[in-house]
């Protein structure tokens, strides 16, 4: 292997190296039997990114108008339980929170089915701690959603 090579493969990354050296990584959601593109394929990063922001808007403002006595810095504090309630409540029952429907999103059992509300609350308590949705695994899936067994698609 000549500098050029070892150089470029530095600067590319490991995922790079690893398809230059054969491996085939496929497509998100491919192992878990989704379409690539279109309806029911994996959500991307940047619109469930939207959609929490969003989600958190709406938690904001009510956590400010109901909660918190108009104090900003409570309102915070409280948006987070409003957060769990609103996650909870919304996908336990038609499968996506407010922003999710807005942006055409759907929370699934990885299985396809209806997610239940045992794994509803797992993956909303564990979106609320912020660190395991900032966790990706290779299919785009946050760590909160793997661990509950979910799935986000586009509808």
């Amino acid at each position: 292997m000549d500098n050029r090579q070892a150089i470029g493969s530095w600067l590319s990354g490991p995922r790079q190296t690893a398809e230059d050296m054969g491996v085939d990584f496929g497509y998100r959601g491919e192992q878990l039997g989704l379409p690539e593109h279109g309806p029911g394929s994996i959500a991307r990063p940047g619109r469930r990114i939207a959609a929490l922001f969003i989600d958190w808007a709406l938690c904001l403002l009510i956590a400010y108008g109901l909660l918190a006595d108009r104090d900003l810095q409570a309102a915070g504090n409280w948006a987070v339980l409003v957060l769990l309630v609103m996650s909870i409540l919304t996908v336990g029952t038609i499968g996506s929170t407010p922003g999710k429907r807005i942006l055409g999103l759907r929370v699934l059992a990885d299985d396809g089915n209806r997610l239940g509300i045992g794994r509803v609350i797992v993956r909303s308590v564990l979106l609320c701690l912020a660190i395991p949705a900032l966790i990706w695994d290779r299919d785009g899936r946050g760590l909160h959603d793997r661990l509950a067994r979910a799935v986000q698609v586009r509808i």
